[in-house]
């Protein structure tokens, strides 16, 4: 009998790990369809090469130091337990590859191909599994701490601060120590509108990554037995909540529509699993108005060229959906109780800590020593002709 839980415990993180697998089409997609169309090219073979490097860095690296666990013994020893350890592996390294996943829409367009794949392996080795050991193993004592002082260890159920805020606020660095894309703004600050190249492309990636996301959720129980319907019907309460929102506030803007479910995913990762489906769909409600409002601020005053709004969609709403676990995932809101908001809160800014300062350090030693953005000529022409020497389409 214990054989076969196991077995469906491996089954379970396994198809959980196919489906995170599948949401970097997503990724790849939502930015295909975002960029111009002589940088369709990068953005596919960015994502799968990241997606290569990640897990080298991940093996190698980044799981040690998230958990303490290598993989130096023998395939005897590694295949016990049907294999289990080895699928949480695979189902961990999607979360982290995620990351660099992420930072790929902001820094689009104008980022070298080499030193991106060197910062992927310096976030994934080190940067985020330093960030992931605290929130979910406990390291440095941190989680104790805050046991010892809230009443309650920092709840991030899906990783709306370890992956998402993470991803987003590292790129944020990333895109700022770029700077914007040539002809972005004008001297006197007017913006020059780049729309998307391919609207179908951006909605299948956003519909992609929609319905992964339930791997991403749900599966984060890692076994069978912690499987939860709540967490389900929470993560479609918030992207139908952050689709509206975002359809309203965006006034019909297909570009706001299709990444509003994934502000309402992204917030509702971190309390899927202890909030009331009323709590979760007001956290979606919030995260696509806050998306819709912090892209156009980003945009248009700030001056910041994040060309796939990955910083308000996954650092804010990230950030947000951390906060929001602490407040909808309270007993008088209706949910499951077990958290404190000032330990959301100190969780969620050592995260936010962490992604900036790594961010910085990554980036922006990699601008200094080999730089990080593309010539004058070379962005001109397009990261398809410059870097991969072909284009998306063929005339023919």
């Amino acid at each position: 009998m214990e054989g076969l839980v196991t077995a469906n415990d491996v089954l379970f993180v396994l198809l959980g790990a196919i489906m995170v697998l599948a949401m970097h089409a997503g990724f790849a997609f939502l930015e295909v369809g975002t960029v111009r169309s002589k940088n369709q090219v990068n953005a596919l073979v960015k994502i799968m090469v990241d997606f290569s490097i990640s897990t080298i860095a991940y093996f190698f690296i980044g799981y040690s130091v998230a958990y303490g666990v290598s993989f130096y013994s023998g395939a005897e020893v590694l295949a016990a337990k049907n294999g289990y350890d080895l699928v949480k592996f695979f189902f961990l390294l999607t979360f982290a590859a995620a990351i660099p996943a992420i930072v790929s829409g902001g820094i689009a367009e104008r980022a070298k191909f080499n030193p991106q794949i060197a910062a992927t392996f310096l976030v994934v080795g080190f940067v985020y599994p330093f960030f992931e050991g605290i929130a979910w193993n406990k390291h440095y004592g941190i989680q104790d701490w805050l046991l010892a002082n809230f009443g309650a260890n920092f709840h991030d159920f899906a990783g709306s601060v370890v992956v998402h805020a993470m991803g987003g606020w590292i790129a944020l660095a990333a895109v700022i120590l770029l700077g914007a894309r040539t002809g972005r703004y004008a001297k006197d600050g007017r913006l020059h509108a780049y729309p998307p190249s391919n609207i179908p492309f951006l909605a299948l990636g956003a519909w992609i990554l929609t319905v992964g996301w339930f791997g991403f959720n749900v599966m984060s129980a890692q076994a069978v037995q912690g499987i939860s319907g709540l967490v389900a019907v929470n993560s479609l309460m918030a992207l139908v909540g952050g689709t509206l929102a975002a359809l309203v506030l965006g006034k019909n803007d297909p570009g706001f529509v299709h990444n509003g479910p994934l502000a309402g995913l992204v917030a509702v990762c971190a309390g899927s699993d202890i909030m009331h489906p009323l709590g979760a769909l007001t956290t979606g409600l919030v995260a696509g108005a806050l998306f819709v409002w912090a892209f156009t601020l980003t945009q248009n005053r700030l001056k910041i060229d994040d060309v796939l709004g990955v910083w308000p969609l996954h650092g804010l709403c990230g950030a947000w959906g951390g906060l929001a676990a602490g407040i909808f995932g309270a007993k008088t809101l209706g949910g499951l109780g077990g958290v404190s908001f000032a330990s959301q809160a100190a969780g969620t800014l050592l995260g936010v800590t962490v992604a900036v300062i790594g961010g910085i350090v990554v980036y922006g030693s990699l601008k200094k020593f080999v730089g990080i953005r593309m010539d004058a000529e070379a962005e001109f022409d397009g990261a398809d002709l410059s870097i991969h020497k072909i284009p998306a389409r063929s005339e023919d």
